[in-house]
Parts: C-alpha cells; structure tokens; sequence
C-alpha cells in the first residue's frame, strides 16, 4: 500500500511538473512580452469565472465516487444518468458563465469582451461532462498513467501555445485565453473515446428523476464545501478589483500566487493518490493504516516545501525577466507555505465523504472562505495587497484543522491525528524559512542537506514502526 501511495502520487504529482517544468523555463522568454497589466486582467478575470465555475459540477462528483465503491456491479448505470445530467446542466450553466464573464471584463480588455466571453465558455459546452467522467473513472481503477499522460501532453502543449501567442504573436494576456480554451477543448475530447465507446459509459438523457433528485441532495450541499476553495485561494483578486487595487499591483501578486499555487497543484495530485486508498481502508475499518498515509504526505509536503522556498529568491530571479515582478518572491513563500494544510485536510474531509456526511462540512469550510473574504476587505485596502498572502495562509490553516474539532468527525474518528503538533510545525517552518531565503547561497546549500537528512531520518522511522508514538 505504502509503495502504491508513492508510485500513484509520484505519477500524478510529477506528470502535472512536467508541462509546469517547461512553463517556468519558458517564463524568462514571456514575461518579457507581458506586464503587470497583463498579469492583472488574466488574475481578475480567472477569479472572478472560479467564482461561477463550481457549479459546473453541481458537486456531482461524489455521487460519481461512491457510487463506484457502493454498487461496484451497477455503478455504470449509475454515472451514465449523471453523465446525461451534466451533460444538459452544462448548456445552461454556460450561458450564465458567460453572461456573468461579459459584465466583469476590466476596463484594459473591454475590447477583446466578446472573445474573451466565448474563449471560456467553449470548453464547457463541449463535452466538459466527459473530461470529469474520464478522470473519475481512471482515478477510481487505479490507473494513474491515463490521467498522467493527459497532463503531461496537454500540459506541454499549453506551453507551447503561451509562448506562440504570447512572444510570437505578442497579443499578451489574451494569449492565455485562447491556450486554455484550445487546450481544454483537447482535453475533453481526448477521453470522448474511451468512455463513450471503450468502457460503454454513455450518457443517459432519458435519467431517472428520483435518482438525479436523490444524487443532488447529497451533493448540492458540498457546492458551498468546495466553493470554500474559490473563497480561500481566488477570491483575493476578486477582493483588490472591488476595493479598486491598481491592477498593475494585483498583476504583482498573481505573479506571486502563480509560482506559490504549483504547490496546490501537488495538493489535488496527493488527494487523487491517496482518496482510492483511504476508502479502501476505511471500507476495511482500517482507520489507522489511513491516518498513516496522512502522516507520510505531511512529511513529505514540509520537505518540499520548506527547500524549494528556501530557494525562492533564486528561483524568481532566474525566472521572471521582469525587474517589477521578480521581487514578489516573499510573498510566493506565504503562499507556497500556507498548502501544507492540504494533506491534513484530506485526513479529515476524507473520513467525512465517505460516510457522506457532507451537511456539517460544507458550513465548516465555507464560514472559512467567508472570514477569508472578509479579511480580505478588512486588510487590503490597509496594508495593500500584501495581505492577501498572509490572509490566505491563515484562512488555509483553518480549512486544514478545524475539521478535526467537527462533533461529526469526533464520532466517526478512531484514530488520533495529533492535528495541533502538525499545525505548530507548519507554522514554526513557514516562519523559519521566511528569514532563511535572504541567507547566502553556501549556507542554504548546507541547510538544504541538514533538512533532507532529518527528513529521512523521520520517515525511516515512521515507515519502520508504522506508527507514531503518543507525544504525550
């Protein structure tokens, strides 16, 4: 299991590197060709269709996941009814996507409105239904490389197509939109086949009622639970374009989050790594052995995080050929730190879809994107837009641990998580390694040693025993 844990993370974690590998080699070439305007309608624009975006699912997800593990002989019957659903659902929600895109573009792209309206919502219209099928389906079956392979051609790709529209072309942030629009579009169809014809998942137009009801009383409820999410990480710029930042100042901080968010990226790849095993151990009442593949991704995060943001300053200056936006590497560390709150999160959360207990987590992890925002409005327009970087690490902590303290999760847990001991390393490393990115460049090599041996001294240990011992 330990070594699943790894080679699935492995896959999943580094085929989404790969494309973003190639994209900060690429940086140096683009970012000459782009300013912090640009950063800044790309950053408000995305934040804002984020806000819509959640509901393209309807939360439907899940039914889709437990349905797998619940009617392992019929769930086929079950996803093709969903799969038509969504499928209609997608049309509408399209409309109002675009509708809503068409009244928020920024006075610095009113020009390009109509394009820019019809470049994002194309990839919804077609076949976006089949895009989460697919993945659904070969997350599920334990069958990394499919998903990985998509990541890493498409991911490629997009890097390719930035640098011809962006630096061959030079149309600036309107290259972004066209990238992710051809991109997505390949992206759905390539799993159209496979689906469709392959596995005989086609959808079900003519669905059943009771059974689309039922799915949605369950899943409606974690549409607020995942737009959290959008509240936590997005809704920032969202927040500076109201409060009237300039949006050279938020094109700053997108430059930030853009290199600090790679790591929420190697977040949702742990949780697509990870989800099939934990349910497997839960279905087994094998809470522990769960709770261990917890502790093994903490571990794992703070390595990775706390070297390469030891680095930071190095790696902005090596990257970004932009005199303005290369000095936004502290604020990257913020923002790089604050996603060790992921693996802990699935501890929790985890736990609590499976048993579908979704009513109380959704108004946990909402009431945090809500005090995120109003950070955001309390602080911005004081300290400027900086304290984006600082609320959002806090507000991450919070969707991290709080759902240890849930009532619900205390009675469906049987295994301690010792939840306040990861919390304080996360925070004592954030703040060491916010003074150690000026250090020179001898003595953060002979840190970065140190870090990694303690590193593997610790995992040697807990792989060994395959327990932790009581702290008490």
């Amino acid at each position: 299991m330990l070594k699943k844990l790894v080679s699935h993370t492995a896959i999943y974690g580094l085929a989404p590197q790969i494309p973003k590998i190639f994209s900060l080699l690429a940086l140096p070439i683009i970012t000459k060709d782009l300013t912090d305007v640009d950063y800044g309608v790309f950053g408000v624009v995305t934040a804002y269709t984020a806000a819509v975006s959640v509901l393209s699912t309807l939360g439907l997800r899940l039914i889709l996941v437990n349905g797998f593990y619940y009617y392992p002989g019929q769930y086929k019957w079950v996803w093709r009814q969903i799969y038509g659903f969504l499928n209609i659902w997608n049309l509408l929600f399209s409309f109002l996507l675009g509708f809503f895109v068409y009244l928020i573009i920024p006075i610095e792209a009113i020009e390009n409105r109509i394009t820019l309206v019809l470049l994002i919502v194309t990839p919804f219209i077609f076949f976006k239904a089949t895009s989460l099928v697919g993945m659904t389906y070969y997350q599920l079956q334990q069958k990394p490389l499919q998903i990985a392979l998509r990541t890493s051609v498409f991911g490629i790709l997009t890097v390719i197509m930035n640098l011809f529209f962006i630096s061959y072309l030079k149309i600036g942030f309107m290259g972004w939109f066209w990238t992710n629009c051809i991109v997505g579009l390949l992206t759905n169809f390539s799993y159209l086949y496979p689906i469709n014809i392959k596995y005989k998942i086609s959808p079900i137009y003519n669905f059943k009622y009771r059974l689309i009801k039922k799915s949605l009383k369950v899943s409606i409820p974690i549409i607020p639970h995942h737009y959290s999410a959008y509240l936590v990480e997005s809704s920032d710029r969202m927040v500076m374009d109201v409060v009237e930042t300039s949006t050279g100042d938020i094109g700053k901080y997108n430059i930030a989050y853009s290199i600090g968010n790679l790591y929420s990226s190697l977040g949702v790849a742990a949780g697509y790594a990870v989800g099939p095993m934990m349910n497997k151990m839960y279905k087994e009442k094998n809470d522990r052995g769960a709770r261990d593949l917890i502790f093994i991704l903490q571990i794992g995060f703070f390595y990775i995080t706390f070297v390469s943001c030891m680095w930071m300053k190095e790696i902005f200056n090596i990257l970004i050929n932009n005199d303005v936006l290369n000095k936004m590497y502290y604020l990257a560390i913020i923002i790089a730190m604050s996603y060790n709150y992921r693996p802990m999160y699935l501890g929790a959360v985890n736990k609590l879809f499976y048993k579908e207990k979704t009513n109380f987590l959704w108004k946990l992890t909402f009431t945090v994107g809500l005090i995120n925002l109003g950070l955001n409005f309390i602080f911005i327009p004081v300290f400027g837009f900086e304290a984006a970087a600082f609320t959002t690490f806090l507000s991450l902590m919070l969707m991290g641990y709080a759902g240890y303290y849930l009532k619900v999760f205390k009675e469906e847990n049987e295994v301690n998580y010792y939840q306040l001991y990861w919390l304080l390393t996360t925070v004592l490393l954030t703040v060491i390694v916010y003074f150690i990115v000026e250090f020179n460049t001898s003595l953060k090599f002979l840190l970065s040693i140190i870090f990694t041996l303690i590193t593997l001294v610790i995992l040697y240990f807990f792989i060994k025993t395959k327990k932790i011992h009581d702290f008490n």
